[in-house]
């Protein structure tokens, strides 16, 4: 897939001012932990994730959307009325039916000749909703399209934590089926593509490439469908399994995306990957023979906040003053199913808006210096 009229025009996104430490979950896990005599720190130690953050449990994921696509569309300074297509590509999401872009729509008050749905793919879902809309734009169908999704993964880290306390026949050997979902956050983005004819940024997306390698589609997976399930979500990980098979699959992608937009690795100045522990980033990029320190990372203080994970990370390493343009940017996206998507920009301009969603509901400017303390 090459492209030669779309461009990424801004992005905008939402975090929860709410954070959980690592350290404060162990705590909330003491009657496990005492009961296998599990040593304090071994969370952190394991993921690299010393915190993450949850919107509160009653908002909707549409309510956190809107606020991420107005962010976009005002840092753009964008005429909603020329938005084409609206697509919500997070795993959570209102109700089952109908779309939750549904509501996104109806709130941003966009025109009625928008097309409007969800797509899912576990954490590859704004980026595969970027992909589709990036079609239309070339094929002429649409002038613009905003991409967006949320993530609140509070009620399956309150689930997880419930549960293993509860379970007395929980083992050692099991809980690494669970460890996963303790390192899942909360977060939403908002990408905002548009022709560019219309761009005022020319942050070129060059192109993407797709491998589904789902012969290994069971190792990962929640319980069954949320709604068949009294609403607690339940994770079962293979992490161990899945990031070796997820890091052969990109590396499998990796070389087709290099042949699609004729680039080598030098050639790529900045990556952004999906946001799943300290481990994954490290083998990920040594496995594709990139420099850790052309990477960016938010999971030590987001940690997996799923199919929101890469747009934020994106967002705020380019909000970040040490980013200079222009540059060749690689988005390197990995999902369980197990299915990849890598995809090439030429950053020019950054046009970022961001804000923290407070519990008693105020919206408040994102202080980057700030909240990046704890990033190396």
């Amino acid at each position: 897939m090459k492209y030669n009229n779309v461009c990424i025009e801004s992005i905008g996104y939402t975090v929860p001012g709410e954070s959980w430490t690592s350290d404060e979950i162990e705590q909330k896990l003491l009657p496990l932990y005492e009961r296998l005599r599990l040593p304090a720190g071994r969370l952190e130690l394991m993921t690299g994730i010393q915190s993450r953050r949850f919107f509160p449990a009653d908002i909707m994921p549409s309510d956190i959307s809107v606020i991420s696509c107005n962010n976009a569309l005002d840092a753009a300074d964008f005429d909603r009325s020329q938005i084409g297509t609206l697509i919500h590509g997070s795993v959570c999401r209102d109700f089952l039916e109908p779309a939750t872009s549904c509501s996104v729509h109806h709130r941003l008050r966009l025109s009625d000749h928008c097309v409007v749905y969800d797509t899912s793919n576990a954490c590859l879902g704004i980026v595969n909703g970027m992909i589709q809309a990036a079609n239309m734009i070339e094929l002429g169908q649409i002038s613009s399209a905003l991409i967006v999704g949320t993530e609140n993964g509070r009620q399956l880290v309150e689930n997880t934590i419930e549960t293993l306390n509860a379970d007395f026949s929980m083992t050692r050997k099991q809980i690494k089926f669970v460890v996963a979902s303790l390192t899942i956050g909360s977060a939403s983005a908002a990408v905002l593509l548009a022709h560019r004819e219309l761009s005022k940024t020319g942050n070129r997306l060059l192109g993407a490439t797709a491998v589904a390698n789902t012969v290994f589609h069971d190792l990962c997976h929640s319980g069954q469908d949320e709604a068949g399930d009294n609403m607690r979500p339940l994770m079962t990980t293979d992490s161990e399994r899945l990031m070796n098979e997820g890091i052969k699959t990109g590396m499998d992608n990796f070389e087709r995306f290099l042949d699609e937009l004729d680039w080598n690795r030098e050639q790529i100045d900045r990556t952004f990957c999906h946001q799943v522990g300290g481990t994954h980033r490290k083998l990920m990029l040594e496995s594709l023979d990139l420099p850790i320190e052309n990477d960016f990372a938010t999971f030590p203080w987001l940690g997996n906040t799923g199919s929101a994970a890469l747009p934020v990370t994106l967002a705020l390493g380019v909000q970040n003053k040490t980013f200079p343009t222009p540059e060749n940017v690689a988005l390197l996206g990995i999902g369980s199913g197990i299915n990849c998507l890598m995809a090439g920009v030429t950053w020019q301009k950054s046009l970022i808006g961001g804000k923290v969603f407070e519990a008693d509901r105020t919206v408040a400017e994102f202080d980057i210096d700030q909240q990046m303390g704890m990033v190396p």
